[in-house]
């Protein structure tokens, strides 16, 4: 079975050459996520910045026909760990149960001058 390729429209374009998801059988692995607009606009406070960026994996994994409680893994990428306790506050506003296993790491500097992004892996139940 080959891989498929998704795309949510309302979450924002590739800012390159990759896929906003790709279902692999019953598996899904996204591209990672920016507090990025549809429009092209990025929030500015990490607490907006991750809201957006959880939105805008919530429309991807639903154009692939799953949602957050299908996600078994995320990966998080903050460019400060002093902004862990208001990411974490707004990551356990929207993440359901279960609670996916999650790694974060700080790094120097993400795409656009993003202060978080999160990728995710999901299992679909079909």
């Amino acid at each position: 079975m080959p891989n498929t390729t998704i795309t949510a429209p309302t979450a924002p374009a590739a800012l390159g050459p990759y896929s906003q998801a790709i279902v692999a059988g019953e598996w899904v692995f996204t591209a990672g996520q920016i507090g990025l607009t549809s429009d092209g606009t990025l929030k500015e406070t990490i607490e907006a910045q991750t809201l957006q960026a959880l939105q805008n994996l919530a429309a991807v994994l639903a154009a692939a026909g799953g949602g957050w409680r299908d996600v078994v893994k995320t990966t998080v990428y903050l460019t400060d760990l002093a902004d862990f306790e208001a990411f974490n506050a707004v990551y356990a506003e929207v993440v359901e149960e279960p609670l996916p296993a999650r790694s974060t790491v700080q790094v120097p500097r993400l795409p656009k001058d993003a202060l978080v992004e999160i990728d995710a892996i999901a299992r679909l139940s079909r």
